[in-house]
């Protein structure tokens, strides 16, 4: 079926210079570029890893800083809240205590106007009884 004379090793002599010449035009270019992106895809993701980590650990120190910020923010308002507080009971105090005052005052006035009252009530009772005692002797 096959002819073995000079045309098989031409042809296979022709079938290897093909691979030579592929392997020179076609195949060491093509795997010299798969190597260099392969290269670059490796630095890319070394770099994409390293720049991950940067900002993992910026995030970190930023959420740390957030953190105390929050804390002293915290602090503060408790001591402000104090403060109010104590200004206000503060005030609370005197104006009850000035209420007290003028509660004492105003029954110290009511007290006199009182006595007052009834010095005036005592004085128109005797005036009040001498003439019905009067009238009720000169009626007789």
């Amino acid at each position: 079926m096959f002819d073995f004379d000079a045309t098989l090793p031409l042809m296979a002599v022709q079938f290897m210079l093909l691979v030579v010449l592929l392997n020179a035009v076609f195949f060491k270019p093509l795997t010299k570029v798969l190597e260099d992106r392969a290269d670059l895809i490796s630095t890319a993701k070394t770099g994409a890893k390293d720049g991950l980590a940067q900002v993992e650990a910026i995030t970190a120190q930023y959420e740390k800083e957030l953190g105390d910020s929050r804390r002293k923010y915290q602090a503060i308002l408790d001591e402000a809240k104090a403060e109010a507080q104590k200004i206000a009971d503060e005030e609370v105090s005197a104006a009850q205590a000035e209420a007290v005052a003028q509660r004492e005052q105003a029954q110290k006035d009511l007290d006199q106007q009182k006595a007052a009252a009834m010095s005036t009530l005592q004085q128109q009772v005797g005036s009040l009884s001498s003439e019905i005692l009067n009238k009720i002797l000169v009626g007789v």
